[in-house]
């Protein structure tokens, strides 16, 4: 694609630049060829704020967005991070009149996804979920393209519980019960690992060392297939997502033995929590949301999270993000959110430094 570059006004009042994407030429005092983006931005002599001088940032702003959002999930179609995504952003694509495709692309514990966003053009147009991997995985991937500075948080919208459950074959009721069980019967039990970096995932990681239990580990890239494999005792425990469980407990196809949170769970009260259960350090609560890649134009980012804001004030919408056992955040400002995100970088580091979790790549 070429850039055409005019010094002639198109309008009374004071000279503007003009671009014309799809010419040949840059039209000036003299004729020059200008095949790319960044030669463009080379010959203003400057970078992102000369390029943004020049394409009228402020109208891309005002005007945004003006065409179809990608939004890539790097979880599983019909896991709970795909299932809240598509709750939020078919409102907000109501909202603003434009698609918003929502892609589930898992693989490599995430990080295809992310991989593929933080190189995308940070023009507000691709989003990717925003999870305890996110924060987590640069932690204990040594050959990671990329991090959690890769993104800027673009919204916040659900606190997402998850719980200890077991098969319904173990003769076991409580935490403790389990915990004995284990010790007593080596070797006999299998563990879903859920998928690398979640909260499920370092929320029994930090359960099996507090309990120092030992139990062998199948790997799974997401929630859905590990769920599929313990109702068919193919392994015999593990922790996910709250509202991907609570179906399958009430029918007994699954036992809860407690929830990660500081509170019982409305959607399972005779369940204990991990700390109730005599595990407090075993804490972690997820939270879903969303980010852009670094280098978003703030106006942009703004308007993103005023929209994803809007959304979370709509009763239907916390109401069905309820029924998925989630609790709907509260509306936060960009800065909020930013600081949020870095807080929780910081828990995830040291759980991560505390268990002791490292992979090689």
């Amino acid at each position: 694609m070429c850039y055409r570059y005019s010094s002639r006004p198109t309008a009374p009042g004071p000279s503007a630049a003009m671009v014309v994407i799809g010419g040949a030429y840059l039209r000036g005092g003299s004729h020059m060829h200008v095949r790319t983006r960044r030669e463009f931005i080379t010959l203003l002599g400057g970078g992102p704020v000369a390029w943004a001088s020049v394409t009228g940032a402020g109208h891309a702003q005002t005007d945004f967005p003006n065409r179809h959002i990608h939004m890539i999930v790097p979880y599983p179609a019909g896991g709970i991070a795909d299932i809240a995504t598509r709750i939020v952003t078919d409102k907000l694509s109501e909202i603003w009149h434009q698609p918003i495709v929502v892609e589930p692309k898992p693989g490599a514990s995430g990080n295809l996804a992310w991989d593929q966003v933080s190189r995308a053009e940070p023009d507000g147009y691709t989003w990717t979920f925003l999870g305890p991997a996110t924060m987590a995985n640069p932690r204990m991937y040594a050959k990671l393209r990329w991090s959690e500075k890769s993104f800027v948080p673009i919204g916040a919208t659900v606190w997402a519980p998850s719980a200890l459950v077991v098969h319904p074959s173990l003769p076991v009721n409580t935490v403790t019960e389990f915990v004995d069980y284990v010790r007593k019967n080596p070797g006999v039990i299998n563990r879903a690992n859920p998928a690398i970096g979640s909260s499920p995932y370092l929320g029994i990681a930090m359960f099996l060392k507090a309990a120092k239990l030992d139990i062998m580990a199948v790997p799974y890239n997401g929630a859905p297939p590990a769920i599929l494999d313990l109702m068919a005792n193919r392994v015999q425990v593990t922790m996910a997502p709250l509202g991907l469980l609570v179906q399958h407990i009430n029918s007994g196809a699954m036992k809860a033995l407690a929830v990660l949170g500081t509170v019982r769970s409305p959607l399972l009260p005779n369940v204990p929590t991990m700390s109730e259960a005599g595990y407090p350090e075993v804490n972690v609560v997820a939270w879903y949301g969303y980010g852009a890649p670094r280098g978003t134009p703030q106006p942009v980012i703004d308007r993103i999270v005023a929209g994803f804001n809007e959304v979370m004030k709509v009763p239907s919408i916390r109401a069905a993000l309820q029924k998925q056992a989630l609790q709907p955040m509260e509306p936060m400002s960009a800065r909020e959110i930013a600081e949020l995100y870095a807080a929780d970088t910081e828990k995830y580091t040291k759980v991560i430094r505390e268990v002791g979790i490292k992979l090689s790549d």
